[in-house]
């Protein structure tokens, strides 16, 4: 029989490690938990093998408290199911939240009985804090769990953990509330399930359809950086898990699941709702203020696509279109209401030249930050006197125009030259993006993206407020 106080973490992550995986955490650790993901890689495939196998690829934790009758048939059942359809060592693992009945000898018997199973006892409750410890100690590639009734169609097993096997995904879940789920439970659950996920996605903006299905699994890499975070150690620890998970930008895969309701479940439906709702709350908040480090894993992992230095290849720039049309739309608000303000007092070419003055010092700051994500005061006088010449274009443009508009019709009316001003103010808002991008932002992060800096370059940039950091 294995114990919680004897478990070990098994050897390092699978897969290569990336120049800044170690040593970068700041969690006074071994820096695993806020460092960087390695690239996920297809584990090795290999023929169907005995489950006892020394490093099995999956460990099914499968948490219990109080389960003497259905433990053995659901473990006897999992075990053989893994056996005939998994191609891969795999470990089931029951981990007993201090049961007071004869679970403990149950488990125990199992542990002896067939290859593969291991018994871990702990002396406090939750679900939570049982898949913690034991995740947290395993050498598995693959982490999964399931709920002891077998509520969920095994078959859906193999499908829940391939894209973690293959490296297509970080996280998997089985869902219930897919398109295709079959599913058989009555209504009041239907109606629970249904109302807290539609609680979590008003509320933490969660994309994944099914939060509570107890049918989730895990690459161990991605969980030795997620557990750390997770404070939850009762039923809520999954969902903080994936809503953490969500915010970082790891990839979840959803596997629509056959799933038939156990009428003789022990959940307390009123108790575990109220500590979901608390957890809620608390997630949301630690989420506004920002007092998660989930920005150390925005990058989700080395073999990102996006971080690779292809030539002919234009980086972010739909994101730099968003944020310039955006940071556009307040500026020409702006400009507006400046120019309705000093044409009281002065002449529209007066008043619009001032008015394109301010509003373009402001344009440049905010493009500066928010759509070429330049940070620090480093280079901020040059990009403003940059700014200013393509602040004069704009002046050219729209003091023609309005010098056309006086040329043609002698007196306008005010709302002729807003309208005029608009128009110009259009044509050169192509030009001014481009001269932006290319000249006074130029990318130069597509030669040298900024994970593959060693940590020593970014800790020089976030404790140096002078720096220049283009992201």
């Amino acid at each position: 029989m294995t114990t919680d106080s004897s478990l070990r973490s098994g050897p390092g992550t699978t897969g290569r490690r990336s120049s800044r995986d170690a040593g970068d955490g700041g969690d006074g650790g071994d820096g695993r938990a806020q460092g960087h993901l390695p690239g996920r890689e297809h584990l090795p495939a290999r023929q169907p093998v005995a489950a006892a196998s020394a490093v099995p690829v999956l460990d099914v934790v499968v948490p219990v408290y109080n389960e003497e009758k259905d433990l053995h048939p659901c473990v006897v059942r999992l075990h053989g199911h893994l056996a005939r359809t998994f191609p891969y060592p795999f470990r089931i693992t029951v981990a007993d939240n201090a049961s007071t009945d004869s679970t403990p000898a149950v488990a125990a018997a199992l542990a002896a009985e067939l290859p593969g199973v291991r018994y871990v006892r702990l002396e406090e409750k939750g679900r939570g804090r049982a898949l913690r410890t034991v995740w947290s100690a395993s050498d598995a590639p693959v982490l999964a769990y399931m709920d002891v009734d077998l509520s969920t169609d095994l078959n859906a097993l193999l499908p829940l953990v391939a894209p973690l096997i293959s490296g297509h995904s970080d996280l998997a879940i089985g869902s219930r509330l897919a398109r295709s789920s079959r599913v058989v439970r009555g209504t009041k659950r239907e109606f629970i399930s249904r109302a807290y996920n539609l609680i979590l996605r008003s509320s933490l903006a969660a994309g994944f359809s099914d939060a509570q299905c107890g049918f989730k699994a895990i690459r161990r890499e991605v969980a030795e950086r997620l557990l750390p975070m997770v404070e939850d150690s009762g039923w809520f620890f999954d969902t903080e898990l994936l809503v953490l998970a969500e915010r970082a930008g790891l990839r979840i895969h959803e596997v629509p699941v056959d799933w038939i309701d156990d009428p003789d479940s022990t959940v307390h439906i009123v108790r575990t709702a109220t500590e979901d709702l608390k957890g809620v709350w608390r997630v949301g908040r630690a989420l506004a203020v920002g007092a998660l480090p989930l920005d150390r894993l925005a990058r989700p992992f080395g073999d990102d696509p996006r971080d690779r230095a292809l030539t002919g290849v234009e980086r972010g720039l739909a994101r730099q279109l968003i944020g310039f049309c955006a940071v556009g739309v307040l500026s020409t608000l702006f400009y507006l209401a400046l120019y309705s303000l000093f044409r009281l007092g002065v002449g529209p070419q007066v008043a619009n030249g001032g008015a394109l003055l301010v509003s373009a010092v402001a344009n440049t700051a905010a493009n500066r930050r928010l759509t070429f994500g330049v940070r620090g005061r480093s280079g901020a006088v040059r990009h403003q006197a940059q700014g200013l010449v393509v602040f004069a274009i704009g002046l050219a443009l729209t003091s023609g125009s309005l010098a056309a508009l006086g040329t043609a019709s002698g007196s306008p009316s005010h709302g002729t030259e807003l309208a005029v001003l608009i128009t110009a103010n259009l044509a050169a808002t192509v030009l001014r993006f481009l001269l932006l991008r290319a000249w006074v932002f130029p990318a130069r992060a597509c030669s040298e993206p900024d994970f593959e800096r060693d940590s020593d370059s970014d800790s020089e940039l976030d404790s140096d407020p002078d720096s220049e950091d283009v992201r």
